[in-house]
Order: C-alpha cells, then sequence, then structure tokens
C-alpha cells in the first residue's frame, strides 16, 4: 500500500469523495440517498457535514451542557443507541484531515461542504431550480462529476451523472473508490 491508502497502523484509509453546491441544490437529498446506496452494497460509510452557521446539538440544562458551560474541553455522551463527542474549537474549526482521521474503519468517506480545503475528489451538484449561479468548480479545478438534471456549457470531459439517479452516483463513487491503489 502507498502512503496515500494506508495508515500508520497498516490499515486502509478510507476513500473519500466530496459533495459540493449551491445552496438549495440538494446535497443532502443526494447524499443521503447515495449512502444508503452504498451501505445497502456492504460498504461502511461515514458521513462528514461542513456547516457555516452555528449548530448546537446540546440543550441548556442537561448534563453534558452543563459540563461544557463549566469548562469541559470535550464531553463525551454515550446512550444504548449511539455515543458522541462534543470538542470545544475556540482556536478555530479543525482541518478536514483531522475529522477524516475519525472516520474509524470505514470504506467511504461521504463529505458535505469543505469546499476549499482537502486534497479529495469531488462530486458537483447542479440542479436547474438553482442554475443561474455558475459552478463551483472552475476549469482548473474541474469536479470528478457533475450530477445535474439539465444541460449546460463547459467542462467538457467531465462526466455528467443524473442527480436524480443515487444509484448511479453511488456506481460512480464506487468505480472512483476502487481506481486508487
Amino acid at each position: 500500500m502507498t502512503s496515500e491508502t494506508a495508515r500508520p497502523d497498516g490499515r486502509r484509509k478510507p476513500f473519500c469523495i466530496g459533495l459540493l453546491g449551491r445552496s438549495g441544490a440538494g446535497k443532502t437529498t443526494l447524499g443521503s440517498q447515495v449512502l444508503a446506496a452504498l451501505t445497502r452494497r456492504g460498504l461502511r460509510v461515514v458521513a462528514l457535514k461542513d456547516a457555516h452557521h452555528g449548530v448546537d446539538l446540546d440543550k441548556p440544562g442537561k448534563d453534558t451542557w452543563r459540563y461544557r458551560e463549566a469548562g469541559a474541553e470535550r464531553v463525551i455522551l454515550r446512550t444504548a443507541e449511539r455515543w458522541t463527542v462534543m470538542s470545544e474549537t475556540p482556536e478555530g474549526p479543525p482541518p478536514v484531515e483531522m475529522l477524516i482521521a475519525l472516520a474509524g474503519d470505514a470504506d467511504i468517506v461521504l463529505i458535505e461542504g469543505f469546499k476549499h480545503e482537502g486534497d479529495f475528489p469531488r462530486i458537483e451538484i447542479r440542479r436547474s431550480a438553482v442554475s443561474d449561479a455558475p459552478p463551483i468548480s472552475t476549469p482548473d479545478h474541474p469536479p470528478a462529476a457533475f450530477a445535474t438534471d439539465y444541460r449546460f456549457e463547459g467542462f467538457e470531459g467531465v462526466p455528467r451523472l443524473d442527480v436524480n439517479d443515487p444509484e448511479a452516483v453511488a456506481d460512480f463513487i464506487e468505480a472512483l473508490s476502487a481506481r486508487r491503489a
């Protein structure tokens, strides 16, 4: 294995694929459908989402909130169904590579957002409903593919996937993953 595909402990790194697009393009809708398709195929998939607005998963007054308010750098919550780690980041958001490292034994990390951060292929989602905005990708930095429901000029040679066919998008991701070595 090369250093790009192996972790220091020798385990294979997960294949990372990004989804990007304008607000309202349906990134999460397509991403969740593709994730479901990939997991039905037996793959272990981790979702990594970048939010540009404040999100707090905690509730004021609850135990975890009280620990955070008391100054805990990190709060770990475990239930019978799941566990979560909430980390304070006063120095700013952690780099995407650090978050990818938390993916454990995932086969694929499906990354939504992180438009300009990280070195992994991306699929740009373009829907006719928000077609008045130019692509986020540039000819100098084209996406691996476009998932779209309309024709638009430019980016000749970049595959066009049907945004309404999550199985086809999952096929494309699997094929990209298989090509790395």
